[in-house]
C-alpha cells in the first residue's frame, strides 16, 4: 500500500464565520459559564462573552481601525485575550498574535512585517514590561493623541490599547474602548459583520523559526473554527465539559484548540494563569472539577513530578490534547493511569495546518494512543513523501505533506516562501518524517531537519528517545545528532534524571547495549536539569546541538 490517506467527509465542515459561531454560542448556551480566569477572578457567560465581544468590536471601528485591518495583541493569558480575539473576528480584523517571549527587535519586525494599525498590550508580567517595552519602540505616544500615533520606528501604528488603566499618555485603555462601543452602537458592526466571510483572513501566527526571521502564518474563519469544531469532535466534549486550558493563547494550541473548540461546542474554558505554572494548573484543574486538560509533553511531565500532585483530586478528568512536540510513551501512560485521563488524544499538526491533521480517537486501542498521533482528521488529505517527491509505501518514513480546508491561506508577504512550502497542488510540505501503517495510524519519526544520517545510515532521534524513556531513573531525554568527523554524525544524548536519582555515562550505556543497534547508541551523553524551550514548551534541539559544537570543539 502507498502511504496516502484520506479523511472522512462527516461531519461537514462549518460554513460560518467565527463571529457567526459565538452568536450561536450565545443563543444555545447563553447563560452557561464560557470562560473562567481564576487569577483575575473573572467568570463570563457565553451570553457575557458575546456582548463584551460586540462591545470591544464597536469600539475598535469607532476608533477609526477597518475591515482587512491588522490588529497586534502582546500578551499572556487573560481574559482580554479572548474578547480581543472574537471583538477582531466579529469587526473582520486580522488579530495578529505577538509571542509574549519577543523583545524590541522582534516586536519592532512582526509589527512592521503585517502592518499592525493597532497593539493590544498586557500589563507586566514578571520580568516583561509590556508598556515599558513599547514606549522605548514608540517615544511618541508620550505626547500623542490616542488612536493618532505617528512613530518614527512604527509607522503603521496609529492606536496602542492597554488591558488595564492607561500608564502611556497616548493610549487608550481597555475599558475605555468597550464603552466607546456602547456609545456607539452596534449599527457599524452588524455592517461589517454582514460583509465577512468564512475564507477572509483572521489571524496571523508567527512561526518560531530556528534560521531566519520567523514567517505569518494566515489563517482564515475556516481554518481555525473548524479544525477547533473537529478536535472537539474527537474529544467529543459538549456543553457540559470544562477544559483547562494552561498552554498559551498566543499559539494555536492555545487559541484554537481552546478557544474554537469551546465555542464550536459550548464547552467551558478555564485559564489557570497568565503563564504556565504546574501547580497553579493542578489547583484549578482541581477546583473547577474540569473534564479535560491540554499541554505538551513537558508540562504534563511537570505536574506529574510536582511534590503537591498526590493533594489533588483529578478524577473529573476524563479527555484532553498532548501535542505540540513528540509525546513520550512512559508519560502517556502515567497521564491515563494517574490523572485519571482515560480519553486522552495524541494531536499532530503544524500552525500551517490550523494546526491539527491528526489526532488519535476515544476508541483507540491504547497501544495506538501511546505510540502514533492517530488517524487523519476529517476533510484533510495527507501522504508521505521520499527525496524526489514520490509517495513512499506503507511503513517507509518520508516527509509528511498535507492538504485540505486546514492548510493556511500563505505566509504573510512572503510569497516565495509560501510556494516553497505550499505547492502548486495545495500539499502543506511539514518538514516532519512519518510513516503510516495499513490501518492508517500515523507515527512521527522526527524532523527532516534532526534526522543523524551516521555513516551513511539513517537514525531517527524519537525511536532512541522511547527506548530510553524505559528507564525508572530517566524523567525526560532528548536525542540529536552532532558532527563527527569520521561518521558525519554522532548520536548525542540530553538526558533529565528522575528527582533524587543519580546516574552516569556507563549505566546508561549498560541499560541500550544488547537491546538497541550498536549505531544507535549515544556517543555522548550529557546529564542537565532542563532542556532549552521555547515559551510554548517545545525542545530546541538546535540549541542543544551548537552547545555541543561548541564544548566538543568541533568543527561543523
Amino acid at each position: 500500500m502507498d502511504s496516502h490517506v484520506q479523511g472522512p467527509t462527516e461531519p461537514a465542515l462549518l460554513p460560518h464565520t467565527i463571529g457567526a459561531a459565538l452568536a450561536q454560542a450565545a443563543r444555545l448556551w447563553g447563560e452557561r459559564e464560557a470562560v473562567v480566569f481564576p487569577a483575575q477572578g473573572v467568570r463570563l457567560t457565553w451570553a457575557e462573552l458575546h456582548r463584551r465581544a460586540g462591545d470591544f468590536a464597536a469600539g475598535l471601528l469607532a476608533h477609526g481601525l477597518l475591515p482587512g485591518d491588522r490588529i497586534g495583541i502582546w500578551s499572556l493569558n487573560r481574559v482580554e485575550w479572548i474578547i480581543t480575539q472574537f471583538a477582531a473576528a466579529r469587526a473582520g480584523l486580522i488579530l495578529t498574535t505577538v509571542n509574549p517571549a519577543y523583545r524590541l527587535d522582534e516586536l519592532e519586525f512582526a509589527l512592521n512585517k503585517v502592518g499592525c494599525r493597532a497593539l493590544i498590550l498586557s500589563p507586566p508580567f514578571k520580568t516583561s514590561d509590556y508598556p515599558a517595552l513599547i514606549r522605548t519602540l514608540a517615544p511618541e505616544l508620550d505626547q500623542a493623541v490616542v488612536g493618532d500615533l505617528t512613530a518614527a520606528r512604527l509607522p503603521h501604528l496609529k492606536l496602542v490599547i492597554q488591558m488595564e488603566a492607561p500608564t502611556l499618555a497616548g493610549a487608550a485603555g481597555f475599558a475605555a474602548v468597550e464603552a466607546a462601543g456602547r456609545t456607539a452602537g452596534s449599527d457599524a458592526l452588524h455592517a461589517v459583520e454582514a460583509g465577512l466571510s468564512c475564507d477572509d483572513a483572521i489571524n496571523i501566527q508567527f512561526t518560531s523559526g530556528t534560521t531566519g526571521r520567523p514567517k505569518g502564518v494566515t489563517l482564515s474563519h475556516r481554518n481555525i473554527l473548524n479544525n477547533g469544531y473537529m478536535a472537539g469532535m474527537t474529544m467529543a466534549v459538549t456543553p457540559d465539559d470544562r477544559i483547562c486550558i494552561p498552554v498559551p493563547l498566543y499559539h494555536c494550541f492555545g487559541m484554537v484548540l481552546g478557544v474554537m473548540v469551546g465555542v464550536a461546542h459550548g464547552s467551558a474554558m478555564v485559564f489557570p494563569g497568565e503563564g504556565f505554572d504546574p501547580l497553579v494548573t493542578l489547583q484549578a484543574a482541581a477546583a473547577e472539577r474540569c473534564t479535560a486538560l491540554y499541554g505538551v509533553p513537558t508540562m504534563f511531565i511537570a505536574e506529574l513530578e510536582h511534590p503537591r500532585f498526590a493533594e489533588f483530586d483529578l478524577s473529573s478528568l476524563r479527555t484532553g490534547i498532548m501535542a505540540g512536540s513528540p509525546c513520550p510513551i512512559e508519560i502517556m501512560r502515567k497521564v491515563i493511569d494517574r490523572m485519571h485521563m482515560s480519553d486522552i488524544t495524541i494531536g499532530y499538526g503544524m500552525t500551517e495546518t490550523s494546526p491539527l491533521s491528526f489526532q488519535s480517537a476515544l476508541d483507540d486501542p491504547l497501544e495506538q494512543r501511546v505510540s502514533t498521533v492517530g488517524r487523519i482528521h476529517p476533510h484533510v488529505e495527507c501522504k508521505i513523501i521520499d527525496a524526489d517527491g514520490a509517495v513512499v509505501p506503507t511503513g517507509v518514513p518520508g516527509e509528511l505533506c498535507t492538504r485540505g480546508y486546514s492548510v493556511m491561506i500563505g505566509y504573510w508577504d512572503e510569497p516565495e516562501q509560501t510556494a516553497d512550502a505550499k505547492d502548486a497542488e495545495g500539499w502543506m510540505h511539514s518538514g516532519d518524517l512519518a510513516t503510516f501503517d495499513d490501518a492508517g495510524y500515523c507515527r512521527i519519526v522526527g524532523r527532516l531537519k534532526d534526522m543523524i544520517i551516521r555513516g551513511g545510515e539513517n537514525l531517527y532521534p524519537r525511536e532512541i528517545e522511547e527506548y530510553l524513556y524505559r528507564h525508572p531513573k530517566i524523567q525526560d531525554v532528548q536525542v540529536f545528532g552532532v558532527p563527527d568527523a569520521r561518521y558525519g554524525e554522532q548520536v548525542c544524548a540530553w538526558v533529565v534524571l528522575t528527582e533524587g536519582e543519580t546516574m552516569d555515562e556507563a549505566e546508561l550505556l549498560a541499560f541500550c547495549h544488547g537491546e538497541i543497534a550498536h549505531q544507535k547508541l549515544p556517543r555522548h551523553v550529557r546529564f542537565v536539569r532542563e532542556f532549552p524551550l521555547t515559551v510554548t514548551g517545545k525542545i530546541q534541539k538546535f540549541v542543544m546541538r551548537d552547545m555541543m559544537v561548541r564544548e566538543l570543539g568541533i568543527q561543523d
